[in-house]
């Protein structure tokens, strides 16, 4: 493969830092990057800069100024060369990542967890085994967070093209939840907490430990079916957020088909639960089999004076 397009990821109308890990999976697949930027405004794409490819178009169009699939895909289609193209795995750009598939023709693989060479491997029947797909051609590729290191160096300059897109119906504005804690699917620790919490109200032991070692703070299906106060925006799983952690650890989780799909992957995974024969502990490796109120102040005693 020679030619590869990386869509860069957006959020709030500029680059997010996680497209330099997406030019690292084109590299990995043995592309010459080029970051292919939406926009509205040319300068947008400055954030593009540095990131490890080889070059950087800014595709300007009022296409652009909100979410829609089909006016997206239409106006990039236009302007991205022709080859593999990588994108994020946001709900949006999976999205986005099959609605380019399906206009080009190409095969689509969604999650990419690992490259090697032409082999692109991904998770299937929600996490419980894994595909590994040869790519002899063109495909379009969605890549996890925090499975690659980010890139550097490259390209610093735009160029800019225009293009247009129809626009049938458009994503207005995403509301995020005010908090300054970190989002579960960007962050590399993360904390979790199921029905086993007892209460909403105790989640603040888990944002106290979060605190403390830098992490977010992420919920099971259960409770957030359970708990208002815990919004979907926590989740974990399937119908929730797909997470990569280096450490994933679940406070009060049984471990049901449904979190596992969106948390296995995690590179390693500390369970907390007071039932010994809990799913959860047959994927953790390390395990407590203890209460919430009984594991977790000393855990944050020791987290604490690890941190110093």
């Amino acid at each position: 493969m020679t030619q590869t397009i990386v869509i860069a990821e957006m959020s709030n109308n500029a680059v997010h830092a996680s497209t330099a890990e997406l030019v690292s999976a084109a590299i990995a697949l043995g592309g010459h990057p080029t970051i292919v930027v939406p926009c509205t405004d040319a300068s947008q794409a400055d954030g593009a800069a540095g990131m490890g490819a080889d070059s950087i178009i800014a595709a300007k169009s009022g296409a652009f100024s909100h979410y829609d699939a089909s006016g997206w895909a239409a106006a990039l289609d236009a302007v991205a060369p022709h080859g593999t193209v990588i994108t994020g795995a946001s709900p949006q750009s999976k999205d986005l990542a099959a609605r380019l598939a399906a206009r080009r023709g190409l095969s689509v693989v969604q999650d990419a967890i690992a490259i090697d060479g032409n082999n692109i491997t991904s998770p299937v029947y929600s996490g419980k085994a894994m595909q590994t797909v040869s790519a002899t051609g063109p495909v379009v590729v969605s890549v996890r967070s925090n499975v690659f290191e980010a890139a550097t160096g490259g390209a610093t300059d735009a160029s800019v093209v225009a293009t247009d897109g129809d626009v049938a119906t458009s994503v207005q504005e995403f509301m995020a939840r005010a908090s300054e804690r970190l989002d579960v699917s960007e962050a590399n620790i993360i904390i979790s907490g199921g029905r086993g919490m007892g209460s909403p109200d105790n989640f603040s032991h888990l944002e106290a430990i979060a605190d403390t070692i830098g992490a977010a703070v992420g919920a099971s299906r259960a409770a957030v079916d359970t708990w208002e106060a815990i919004p979907h925006s926590m989740q974990v799983g399937q119908t929730g957020k797909t997470v990569n952690p280096n450490l994933y650890i679940a406070v009060g989780i049984s471990g049901a088909i449904q979190h596992l799909a969106g948390m296995r992957s995690s590179k390693y995974i500390v369970a907390i639960n007071k039932d010994a024969d809990a799913p959860i502990f047959q994927h953790a490796d390390y395990g407590i089999v203890a209460t919430w109120e009984e594991a977790l102040p000393v855990l944050h005693e020791s987290l604490k004076g690890m941190m110093g």
